[in-house]
């Protein structure tokens, strides 16, 4: 392409989820509550299991990396998509732009992995219970966790160095609330053959290996509880089983329809809402489906907050109870 037909741009402009001026106040207390539900969920949860000595086991550990990667996943997106929906730029640098795909990539990889980690734990744990601890010993749980991440970081670069090799047209505008792939490549004025290939290839193998891994735990696990005598502990079971695949119904479901189709064939209006659910509303989901359901992390919960309010009332001066009295 000759250069006099295209210009480098420094910057581009986020439209938004809605172009509709009477819609933004509504999404921005709709966005910010699910942002504070999800951050001071998320944040409870690592503050107990780090706390807790009951709770450092390796079903928690994974739990805390899961609260840490949902604040960094929505984190990557929402504040920028609170302070534009204010701003009359809505601008995002180039620069800032790729750095945001990275981490966003990087955090959604890093759920996928660990979700498939934590069923993986889940089928040990039900299904070969008097092995668990000599399975899921502190060093393979440790190198869960690393292979997890480094697996994230790596998939994040792949797709972000493909992304930075792409040119971008005078038309900078981006018709969405953060820097996803698709959106950036359909306003690319250069091929982006390699990148939906890559998509499509290694995106898919890691999404549906981690996919694979959930599936054939739970179905073994729902096996296990089929032979258990108790109707009880059948119910209880599938009402965790249940909960835990709806999450997964929704992050896999969603990130399936977006990504896994033809780049000619999406449809931008329906990618930001589609979006949206594995983007803020998983993330949000996560702490009381995975943990604050948990009878152990309930009451390391109320432990919690009885040493506070103990705590602030042995800070409370004498003389203000003379006072009352």
């Amino acid at each position: 392409m000759d250069n006099t037909t295209w210009t480098s741009v420094s910057h581009f402009v986020l439209l938004g989820i809605s172009t509709h001026q009477e819609e933004q106040i509504p999404l921005c207390l709709l966005f910010l509550l699910m942002y504070t539900i999800n951050i001071s969920g998320n944040s409870v949860i690592i503050i107990l299991i780090i706390s807790a000595p009951r709770l450092q086991t390796p079903m928690y550990v994974f739990l805390s990396n899961l609260a840490l990667a949902d604040i960094c996943f929505t984190s990557t997106t929402v504040p920028k998509m609170l302070q534009n929906i204010f701003s009359s730029t809505k601008a995002i640098s180039y620069v800032g732009c790729l750095t945001q795909t990275y981490f966003f990539i990087c955090f959604a990889a890093m759920e996928n992995f660990l979700l498939a980690v934590m069923a993986y734990d889940r089928y040990i744990a039900i299904c070969h219970p008097f092995l668990y601890s000599m399975i899921l010993n502190r060093k393979l749980c440790s190198h869960l966790v690393a292979v997890c991440h480094i697996l994230s970081h790596l998939h994040a670069l792949l797709h972000t160095f493909l992304m930075g090799r792409l040119i971008f047209c005078a038309d900078n505008r981006i018709p969405h609330f953060f820097c996803d792939l698709y959106p950036l490549m359909k306003v690319s004025c250069s091929s982006t053959h390699l990148n939906t290939l890559m998509i499509h290839t290694e995106g898919v193998i890691v999404i549906s290996g981690a996919l694979a891994v959930i599936m054939a735990s739970y179905a073994c696990i729902i096996s296990a509880v089929l032979q258990s005598p108790s109707a009880k502990g059948k119910w209880r079971a599938f009402s965790t089983c249940g909960s835990h695949l709806t999450v997964v119904a929704i992050f896999y479901g969603t990130l399936t329809w977006v990504y896994f189709r033809p780049l000619t064939s999406y449809s931008v209006a329906g990618g930001r809402i589609l979006t949206v659910m594995y983007t803020v509303v998983t993330p949000t989901l996560n702490p009381f489906i995975y943990s604050l359901r948990n009878k152990d992390v309930k009451g390391a919960f109320r432990k919690w907050m009885n040493r506070i309010w103990t705590s602030s009332l042995d800070k409370t001066p004498k003389h203000s109870f003379k006072f009352y009295l």
